[in-house]
C-alpha cells in the first residue's frame, strides 16, 4: 500500500495495490500491519456504507466531539466523489484549512481523515456508494457539523447547475466561527 501525506500531513491518501487478470481483481484494501508499519495503527469498530442516488449530493461537513471523536478511512466502491477533510483542531497550524481529494471506484484511492477533522463529500456521478471505517462508534450526543459552504473554509465544490442536494441538517449547520471549540488543544 502506498501512503501519501496530504497538504495537511495528518490526512493520508492510501492507494492499495490491485492485482487483476481475466477473472477480475484482488486487493487488500485494509491491512493493519502494513499501515501500522507506515505510522497508521488504528483499530476500527464500525463500518458505514452510504448510497447517494443523484449527482450533487453533498453530505457534510460532519464530526463527532471528543470524547467520541472518530477517525475515518473513506473509499468509494461505485461512482466518484470529491472527499473533503477540514482541520478543526483548535491551535493547529492548519486550523480551518482543508484537503480535497477525488475518490472513485476507478482510482481505488482511500482517504484517512483523522480525529479532529470535519468530513464531507460531494457526488460527481449518480449512484455513488461510499464505505468508511471508523475508530469510534457513532454517538448522536456528540454529533456536530459545519456549514458546507462557509466562505472562511474556501472549499471549491464542483457543484452541478442546480446546486447541491442537502439534508435539512446539513443546510442548517453553523459556520466554523459560530461553533464552540470542538477539539480544544490536546483534546485529540
Amino acid at each position: 500500500m502506498k501512503v501519501t501525506p496530504q497538504a495537511i500531513p495528518d490526512v493520508l491518501l492510501i492507494e492499495p495495490a490491485r492485482f487483476g487478470d481475466a477473472r477480475g481483481f484482488f486487493s487488500e484494501v485494509w491491512k493493519r500491519s502494513a499501515l501500522a508499519a507506515q505510522g497508521l495503527d488504528v483499530t476500527f469498530v464500525q463500518d458505514n456504507h452510504s448510497l447517494s442516488r443523484e449527482v450533487g449530493v453533498l453530505r457534510g461537513l460532519h464530526f463527532q466531539r471528543a470524547p467520541a471523536a472518530q477517525g475515518k478511512l473513506v473509499r468509494v466502491v461505485r461512482g466518484r466523489v470529491l472527499d473533503v477533510a477540514v482541520d478543526i483542531r483548535e491551535g493547529s497550524p492548519t486550523y480551518g484549512r482543508h484537503v480535497a481529494v477525488e475518490l472513485s471506484a476507478e482510482n481505488w484511492r482511500q482517504l484517512w481523515v483523522p480525529r479532529g477533522f470535519a468530513h464531507g463529500f460531494l457526488t460527481l456521478e449518480p449512484d455513488c456508494e461510499v464505505l468508511y471505517k471508523v475508530d469510534a462508534e457513532y454517538s448522536r450526543e456528540h454529533d456536530g457539523g459545519i456549514l458546507w459552504n462557509d466562505p472562511a473554509l474556501g472549499i471549491d465544490w464542483p457543484l452541478p447547475p442546480g446546486g447541491p442536494v442537502l439534508s435539512d441538517k446539513d443546510r442548517a449547520a453553523p459556520k466554523l466561527a459560530d461553533v464552540a471549540p470542538v477539539f480544544p488543544k490536546g483534546a485529540v
